[in-house]
């Protein structure tokens, strides 16, 4: 695939394809960012999301800051306000990886050269997804109901196995590195794979609170005095 200029927008999280995220911006270089996809004509609407390293910032560290994959954000919503602000809601788009970033502007929102990433399934992407579904299934109950919550209100996956691995890396409850490995999965099956052990590992560590917490209650452990 061929490299091309993209706008970025690092943030704080991992953006999944199909995920919707909204966003309040009041940074002068991204209002001009927004400003500018708006008076475009070609119907390109789109900025790169790229998580920021934990621990790093990105005006000290630069790029090192920056994971190295990212997924566009397509403008689907814009709400200007009269400070120059502006609420969008955007929806992930296509996964990139970045090839190089460019020298940074004054109110400019960095700008990086990047390649989008492909994948197709396999012919074990089928049952992948189909087995991944039913453990997410198992891991959703499992999370509503230590929680006290109704787990049996309808919640559908896409059969697509691309699309299901994205919906459930955006859905599980996760810390920022374990997104980001299932963002820069290198195929869908890596990331099914990967999904599937995570689901497997939170199933257990809710199971586990479950007991300890009913240990604790039979045990009665609690004293006013």
């Amino acid at each position: 695939m061929s490299v091309i200029t993209l706008p970025l927008f690092p943030l704080g999280t991992v953006l999944f394809p199909g995920a919707r995220l909204p966003l309040h911006i009041f940074e002068r270089r991204y209002r001009t960012l927004i400003a500018d996809i708006l008076a475009r004509t070609d119907g390109f609407a789109e900025f790169g999301v790229v998580a920021i390293r934990a621990g790093l910032e990105v005006g000290e560290h630069g790029v090192e800051s920056l994971y190295p994959v990212g997924c566009t954000a397509a403008v689907q919503r814009v709400q200007p306000f009269t400070d120059g602000s502006f609420d969008i809601l955007t929806v992930g788009a296509r996964r990139f990886a970045i090839r190089g970033v460019h020298p940074p502007m004054p109110d400019t929102a960095d700008e990086a050269e990047i390649e989008f990433l492909a994948e197709a399934p396999s012919a074990r992407s089928d049952d992948l997804a189909r087995t991944a579904a039913r453990t997410f299934h198992r891991y959703r109950r499992a999370l509503l109901e230590a929680q006290g919550l109704d787990a049996d209100g309808p919640f559908t996956l896409p059969t697509d196995p691309v699309d299901c691995s994205y919906a459930i890396a955006a859905t599980m409850v996760l810390d920022l590195t374990d997104r980001q490995r299932l963002l820069q999965a290198a195929t869908v099956d890596d990331r099914l794979t990967l999904a599937l052990e995570l689901l497997r590992r939170e199933i257990a560590m809710v199971g586990q609170m479950s007991l300890r917490a009913g240990e604790e209650l039979s045990r009665g452990t609690y004293s006013p005095n």
